[in-house]
């Protein structure tokens, strides 16, 4: 009985080793986070410029849908995936729009109103602006990480 609490002990042991060789310290993921994305402020506008790397944007599977413009009871609207409306802490909504590949920038919008999958917009990027519509989450996460710094 004695030697099953001492090989119990001895295995306890050697999984603690195990796992607190496997952990990394806390400047770890931010400095393997820097080496993925690069955040830039955008001189005199709120909006940030993040750009990734390929390996940074195929781990966040980043998705995007482009900007429609249709008539909407008699007006011309202007209409995203509700997946691509990002909300912030003080409610304000945004989308990120992707120029060119890997970069995105965080660009206000403002919901007229939400019909099923869609967000029609009185104000918003151009028709045919490329939005993220998977992955705009962690791009806001990114930049309030690096805000943080």
């Amino acid at each position: 009985m004695q030697q099953d609490y001492r090989r119990m002990v001895v295995v306890l042991v050697l999984a603690g080793l195990l796992v607190s060789a496997c952990q990394q310290g806390p400047g770890a993921a931010t400095a393997e986070a820097t080496a993925l994305i690069k955040v830039e402020h955008i001189e005199g506008k709120d909006p940030t410029r993040e750009t990734l790397t390929e390996a940074a944007a195929k781990r966040l599977d980043l998705q995007t849908a482009a900007v429609s413009d249709t008539q909407v009871n008699g007006a011309q609207r202007k209409i995203i995936p509700y997946a691509a409306v990002l909300y912030d802490t003080d409610g304000a909504t945004w989308v990120y729009v992707s120029p060119e590949s890997l970069i995105f920038i965080r660009t206000p919008i403002v919901v007229d109103f939400i019909e099923g999958n869609a967000a029609i917009l009185s104000d918003g990027p151009p028709a045919g602006a490329m939005v993220v519509t998977v992955g705009a989450p962690e791009l806001y996460g990114a930049e309030i990480e690096f805000q943080q710094e």
